[in-house]
């Protein structure tokens, strides 16, 4: 994620002040230093990164904690809001009838972003639409249709018009019935004459509800410069920040947000048309730091179980709770994971896991994991339907089919009978528990998984502190 470096560097930085029940200036000092290194490395602007680093400083000496909240956790808040603060306010996008045009320069992931905003609105119940009208870029046309296709969303273009605003026309009537137009234009090295005044064209025959600037991570302070030409030429409502899933950076397209005064809409988060995430201040901040974001988490899991027994009727995931957990239930529920996204992302957003802490993980930690459940699948896809509804009829000689079968050692699917053995008894654990039960655990969870450790404050959405 976006700066990544801040949470795991100001974690080591907060473990000093444990123990402490009053903070003296070098203690903030220390902190303040910290998270100046880490936005300046993440190009962030010199003047953002000041004006945060003056108002920590001065709120952390100067404001009273609560009674009962230690030094470290107060100044953890401090920040937290703080950084809230920062990347502002999530750009308003009402699920209603609306017309979005997005604009940007080459390769800043326009088309992408197009699709996957289309298939984000048609997960919240609505019938997009996108209308590509970037008649430029060689296979423009070709990209933006498979994209779509992908989305299983509704598409308008004419790989025969040269006249983008004839396209942007035509694309309306054509998409009259859809709920939601994403309309993709056509980019450029920089913003020039040629550029703005096509977009200018294109706003004009559309009439856009919205105006959404699409930025590259990776562009550094640059985008500050972008944002603003872009801001004068055609007016900005909201900002996407996209290829978040790489070493980018990502604090110049923050900069370039506040600099234009405006809001973040979108954060792409990888290359499927489902990685892609509505901007929350509160929970983007709140993963940052390694408080996680149970309500992101909870969302995902709903949707990929939703697809998953899509796939399969026959499939209940209520069964698992009824204490008849099997190796297929086991199979669906991998498959629904495949479905969540990269396993980093995911584990990203469970409290205590985040703001870095992956980082310290062997390089090929998430490869060796991804490699055993593509080992797991291998291996039930070589078992019988017994097998796999009874797993405890796997024996010496049945072992051995399934090894030859599917090419794996005996003891890998040793290891998956036992993980399965694992998951069982957490099942009737968990089948075994009364409300009050459940609320300690989420508690728990909320409380020991958060920066501050057990006792420490958690992250489930939204402000973690209350």
């Amino acid at each position: 994620m976006v700066l990544d470096n801040l949470g795991s560097s100001l974690r080591s930085t907060l473990d000093n002040l444990r123990g402490k029940s009053r903070l003296s200036a070098e203690d903030i000092e220390d902190v303040v230093r910290e998270i100046q290194r880490s936005l300046i490395q993440a190009d962030v602007d010199i003047q953002l990164v000041q004006e945060l680093s003056d108002n920590i400083e001065t709120r952390s000496l100067q404001e009273e904690p609560p009674a009962g909240t230690s030094a470290r956790d107060w100044v953890l808040r401090i920040v937290y809001e703080e950084l809230v603060e920062l990347v502002g306010d999530s750009t308003e996008l009402p699920l209603e009838g609306q017309t979005i045009m997005l604009a940007g320069l080459y390769g800043s992931g326009k088309t992408t972003t197009a699709a996957k905003m289309a298939w984000w609105f048609s997960k919240k119940g609505l019938r997009p639409a996108v209308i590509q009208t970037d008649t430029d870029r060689p296979g423009a046309y070709d990209q933006s249709k498979q994209m779509a296709e992908n989305a299983e969303v509704d598409f308008y273009g004419d790989p025969d018009e040269d006249d983008p605003v004839t396209i942007a026309r035509e694309g309306l009537a054509a998409t009259a019935g859809a709920d939601v137009r994403i309309v993709d234009t056509a980019g450029r090295d920089g913003l020039n004459e040629e550029l703005i005044e096509q977009i200018e064209r294109i706003a004009a025959a559309v009439e856009p509800d919205r105006n959404l600037l699409i930025l590259d991570a990776a562009m550094g302070q640059s985008a500050k410069d972008q944002a603003q030409e872009f801001e004068q030429a055609i007016g900005i409502d909201g900002v996407a920040i996209t290829k978040l899933d790489g070493t980018a950076k990502g604090g110049g397209a923050l900069a370039a947000v506040n600099e234009t005064d405006s809001t973040i809409a979108f954060l792409g988060t990888g290359e499927t048309v489902k990685d892609i995430e509505r901007f929350e201040p509160s929970s983007f901040v709140s993963r940052l730091l390694g408080m996680g974001d149970i309500k992101q988490l909870a969302e995902r899991v709903e949707r990929a179980m939703e697809e998953t027994q899509a796939e399969d009727e026959d499939w209940d995931p209520e069964d698992m709770l009824e204490g008849n957990f099997t190796l297929r239930d086991m199979q669906k529920q991998m498959e629904a994971m495949n479905k969540m996204g990269p396993l980093g992302q995911v584990l990203d957003m469970i409290p205590g896991m985040g703001g870095g802490l992956m980082d310290q993980l062997p390089d090929d930690a998430m490869d060796m994991t991804q490699e055993r459940m593509q080992d797991y699948k291998i291996i039930m896809d070589s078992m019988t339907d017994e097998e796999m509804e009874n797993p405890r009829v796997v024996g010496a000689s049945r072992m051995k089919r399934i090894a030859r079968g599917s090419g794996k050692p005996e003891e890998r699917i040793r290891e998956l009978l036992e993980q399965h053995r694992m998951m069982d008894r957490a099942l009737n654990q968990f089948q075994g528990m009364g409300d009050a039960d459940m609320e300690r655990m989420m508690k728990q969870m909320q409380q020991g998984g958060g920066p501050g450790g057990p006792g420490g404050p958690g992250g489930m959405g939204g402000n973690p502190f209350g």
